[in-house]
């Protein structure tokens, strides 16, 4: 099992996958995950089976004006499929995720878990603590 940066074609893909972890339909036009692909900075990994793609997580690189200007990341949209779990997907995309962060130069990298979700032991069974810092959201009115 490996995982890989994804691409436009795999844009189906990603959509079912987040279908099962966002209250919010993600936006089923293909532009917009090509627009995202795009973006300085960013790509998509995942990981698939030997039908379809049974985990996905987006990585953020930003700029930063401390530690010497290295770029921190931000990890979104971490899912995998219902029927995939416990199987080392999970672990092996956000493996290639870190990875590729500390070979572009990332000093750290930052994600949020919901809070009704079981997924916290997972992450730290990664080495991501929630001891150093609170995650705090503001969303749009």
């Amino acid at each position: 099992m490996t995982a890989r940066r994804l691409t436009s074609a795999d844009h189906a893909g990603v959509l079912a996958l987040l279908a099962d972890l966002h209250p919010h339909p993600p936006s089923a036009v293909p532009a917009a995950f090509d627009q995202l692909l795009a973006h300085p900075g960013t790509s998509v990994w995942g990981v698939a089976d030997d039908t379809r793609l049974v985990a996905t997580a987006t990585l953020h690189l930003l700029p930063n004006l401390t530690y010497g200007g290295r770029c921190y990341g931000v990890i979104e949209n971490v899912v995998t499929a219902h029927d995939a779990r416990r199987q080392g997907h999970g672990r092996t995309v956000l493996g290639a995720v870190c990875d590729h962060a500390w070979a572009n130069g990332a000093y750290k990298l930052m994600l949020l878990s919901g809070q009704a979700r079981t997924a916290l032991g997972f992450y730290e069974s990664l080495g991501f603590s929630a001891q150093e810092k609170h995650g705090l959201i503001l969303r749009a009115p």
